[in-house]
C-alpha cells in the first residue's frame, strides 16, 4: 500500500507540472496582442503619447521650405520623442532625381505637383500641404525702381531666373509668357535659393522668387508684389516613398504636415493654406 500510494502522488505531481505550463506561457503575452514579450516585430511600437512609430526619418524637400522645415521637424521630434528627422533641401528636379536613382529616403514633399506626379511609381498617394505665390526680389531699397513684370524686359536690368526645369521656373516663365514679356536672363539657377542669393549679394538686380523665400531675408531684399491675375500658385505635396524602410513613422509625419499645428508654422512663415 504504501509503494502504491506513493506512485500515485508522483503521478499526481507530474500531471499538475503538464498543466501550468501552458498556463505560465499564457502569461508572458503582452496584454490584448496574443504575442509573447520577446516575440520580434518589424515596427518599432508607438510613442504613447503620439501614436507615432520611432525612427530616424529622411525627408527630401522643396529648398523653398528650407527655413519652415526646419522649426517644422524641431516641433515634429518634440512632439515624438524618439523620432528624428533629417531634411534634405534641393530643387523638385533634383529630388526627382534622386528618388529615381533609388537614394535612401523616407519621404517627399516637392514644389509642385507636376514633378510628384512624375513620381507616381515611387511614391505613396500625395496630399497638398501649403501652396506659395511669386514676387519679384529686389535689392534692398529697390535701387532699379523696378515696379512690375514689365520692368523686367528693360535691357539695362541685370534679372535672374531660375531653370525652365525648376519648379519656380517653370512658374516664372509661365507669367512672364502670359504677359508676353521679353526677359533675357543673365543666369538660369537651379534652385529658388539661389535666385535669391544672387540679389542678396547684388550679382542680380531682380529675380523671380516665392514670396515666403523673400520674406527670410528682409534686410537685404524688398519684395513687390505680382498681381494675382498675373501670378502663379505653386502647390506642395508631399507623399511617402514606397522604398523607405520605415513606411508607418514616414506616413505619420506625412499625416501630422496637415494638422493645425504644422499648418500654423507653415502659414507663419507665409505659405498659404492648402
Amino acid at each position: 500500500m504504501p509503494l502504491l500510494l506513493t506512485r500515485r502522488r508522483a503521478a499526481a505531481a507530474v500531471l499538475t507540472t503538464a498543466l501550468l505550463v501552458p498556463l505560465a506561457a499564457c502569461g508572458n503575452d503582452a496584454p490584448g496582442t496574443g504575442k509573447g514579450k520577446d516575440s520580434a516585430s518589424s515596427t518599432t511600437p508607438p510613442d504613447a503619447a503620439s501614436g507615432a512609430p520611432k525612427a530616424d526619418l529622411t525627408v527630401l524637400a522643396a529648398s523653398s521650405l528650407t527655413d519652415v522645415f526646419k522649426k517644422a521637424g524641431a516641433a515634429y521630434e518634440k512632439e515624438n520623442p524618439g523620432t528624428k528627422v533629417t531634411f534634405s533641401f534641393a530643387g523638385s528636379q533634383e529630388l526627382a532625381a534622386q528618388v529615381k536613382q533609388g537614394a535612401p529616403a523616407d519621404a517627399l514633399v516637392t514644389a509642385d505637383t507636376k514633378t510628384m506626379d512624375g513620381l507616381s511609381g515611387e511614391t505613396g498617394t500625395p496630399t497638398v500641404i501649403a501652396k506659395n505665390r511669386l514676387v519679384i526680389a529686389v535689392g534692398e531699397g529697390n535701387p532699379e525702381k523696378v515696379g512690375n513684370l514689365k520692368d523686367l524686359a528693360d535691357t539695362k536690368l541685370k534679372v535672374v531666373l531660375a531653370a525652365p526645369e525648376v519648379p519656380v521656373g517653370r512658374y516664372s516663365k509661365q507669367i512672364i509668357d502670359a504677359r508676353k514679356i521679353a526677359v533675357k536672363p543673365v543666369s538660369q539657377e537651379p534652385n529658388v535659393r539661389a535666385v535669391l542669393s544672387k540679389v542678396e549679394l547684388g550679382e542680380a538686380d531682380a529675380g523671380l522668387v516665392y514670396r515666403t523665400d523673400a520674406e527670410t531675408a528682409p534686410d537685404k531684399v524688398d519684395a513687390i508684389d505680382i498681381p494675382d491675375a498675373e501670378n502663379a500658385v505653386a502647390s506642395y505635396p508631399a507623399a511617402t516613398l514606397k522604398g523607405s524602410k520605415h513606411s508607418e513613422a514616414a506616413a505619420a509625419f506625412v499625416a501630422w504636415l496637415s494638422t493645425p499645428a504644422a499648418q500654423k508654422i507653415l502659414q507663419g512663415a507665409g505659405f498659404q493654406q492648402p
